[in-house]
């Protein structure tokens, strides 16, 4: 491996991609059991790496230290200069930047940290240095730990730096915000999902959030270029930054067509798939296809409820992954934990038909007119408040088609 990323689990990683766009093809990705560690470094056969949990601190003694890295007490790239290995800490650069990106400062807050690897030291190290006036770190078996967490209620700002609340586990978070009253501000360093349910509960409560794929991007220009000998330019470091950050996002997020039954969603969710050469997935098929009958007999036969049991283990399967066009049934938003799961990796788009002109036939949630008016009007205002565009669909697909392309490629 000449450039790439070390780790013990890296199905999660975004970091070949974000390199491919920064121009580096050589990257690669290494998976290394803890007892493989030692020999790897020890032979040091590569040019530049990036190191991520839990081998930041085990690396150190093989690298000789810039002064961002001894202060903070972990690596998270190594540079190889003639056989001497020059460890470097590029996450302080990565989280300050996701911070300023953000419009959070730490001046005279109170800040508590959930982790205590090596990204919880790179960001106290930050926040100290940007005037934090209290930095509490959290721990399973700390002083400060997650028994105890209540007696930091005034809390200012509020960093998860834990891998709680990653793929594949994205429903998880690492606390509950109702624990803290004056929260002005949470960063969560996991960045896939892209919005973990961690920065989404924060969103609905009004507090401004940082995700962690602005860090990782940020971070990873500035590993780019130590391994080429690039001196950073703030004006271009800015653009490179939102340009390759576009460029991921596009690469990893869903797009989740909502909308009421009969509407185009699986018809205009395929051509979409295919156009933009992303995976298909609709959710009312895999559960047809998984139980063996359609979606109305489950409905008649078992009742809605159940319907809905099956409904969002299917959407909180589906939406975990990336870069999918996902068509919904058209009471899945009815749900929270279906509106959540959604949205940690998805594009939102609502598609909008007269009810006049959807099917009624063979519904039983929806047997007549009046009855998809009742329909619409309980869950319009879900869609409207849900969706990040909408699109009036028209008799003719391709026309629904590239309306909803364009405002997808619309920022």
């Amino acid at each position: 491996m000449k450039y790439g990323l070390i780790g013990k689990t890296l199905a999660h990683s975004y970091s070949k991609a974000i390199h491919g766009f920064l121009g580096n093809r050589e990257y690669e990705l290494m998976e290394l059991p803890p007892d493989a560690v030692e020999e790897f470094m020890s032979k040091a056969d590569f040019q530049g790496i990036n190191v991520t949990i839990p081998y930041k601190e085990t690396v150190m003694p093989h690298c000789v230290l810039d002064d961002a890295a001894r202060k903070i007490g972990c690596v998270n790239t190594i540079v190889n200069e003639d056989g001497k290995l020059c460890g470097y800490n590029t996450d302080y650069f990565g989280f300050s930047y996701m911070a300023k990106n953000a419009g959070i400062d730490f001046e005279g807050k109170k800040v508590l940290i959930l982790g205590s690897g090596g990204t919880s030291k790179t960001a106290a190290c930050v926040m100290r240095e940007q005037g934090a006036r209290e930095i509490v770190i959290v721990s399973r078996g700390g002083k400060d730990n997650y028994e105890n967490i209540d007696r930091h209620a005034d809390t200012d700002v509020l960093v998860n730096t834990t891998p709680v609340g990653m793929f594949p586990n994205n429903r998880q978070s690492p606390v509950s915000l109702d624990r803290f009253a004056n929260l002005s501000a949470v960063l969560d360093v996991v960045y896939n999902p892209l919005r973990t349910r961690l920065v989404l509960d924060a969103r609905e409560r009004g507090i401004p959030t940082a995700n962690g794929l602005v860090m990782l991007v940020a971070q990873a220009l500035r590993a780019h270029n130590l391994f080429f000998g690039v001196e950073p330019d703030d004006r271009a470091t800015d653009a490179l930054i939102a340009e390759v950050l576009s460029k991921t996002e596009k690469l990893f997020l869903n797009i989740v067509l909502i909308g009421m039954p009969g509407c185009g969603k699986t018809s205009i969710g395929r051509k979409l798939a295919e156009f933009l050469e992303m995976d298909f997935v609709d959710t009312d098929l895999i559960i047809e296809t998984s139980t063996g009958r359609k979606v109305p007999d489950i409905i008649r036969e078992n009742g809605e409820p159940f319907f809905r049991k099956l409904e969002s283990d299917v959407v909180s399967q589906a939406a975990a992954k990336t870069h999918q066009v996902i068509a919904t049934g058209g009471g899945s938003i009815l749900a929270k934990e279906n509106r959540d799961a959604l949205l940690q990796n998805g594009k939102i788009v609502f598609l909008e038909r007269e009810l006049e002109s959807l099917a009624t036939k063979g519904r039983p949630l929806s047997v007549d007119l009046p009855a998809l008016q009742a329909m619409y009007e309980r869950r319009r205002p879900i869609y409207e408040s849900l969706c990040h565009c909408k699109v009036k669909t028209a008799d003719n697909l391709q026309d629904t088609f590239h309306d909803t392309l364009r405002l997808l490629q619309e920022p």
